[in-house]
């Protein structure tokens, strides 16, 4: 899991690793939406990875990146 935090309503950019290659690279976080999950090609390995986000009350943000196939 990765943490960060963030201003409600913005972009936040977050460096993540991808399950499949372990090379890393930045996601965009839409912090407007609290709970959000979703599938994104690795800029790397061009594998699908599902992301399980999470933005609190006081901006906290986790991310959790998992093959989409586990």
């Amino acid at each position: 899991m990765k943490f960060g935090e963030a201003q409600p309503n913005e972009l936040n950019s977050h460096q993540v690793q991808c399950p499949c290659c372990w090379e890393s690279f930045e996601l965009l976080i839409d912090c407007s939406v609290p709970q959000q999950s979703y599938v994104e090609d690795c800029e790397v390995c061009c594998r699908p990875i599902l992301f399980h986000v999470q933005v609190g009350a006081d901006g906290t943000i986790a991310v959790e990146a998992t093959s989409e196939n586990d």
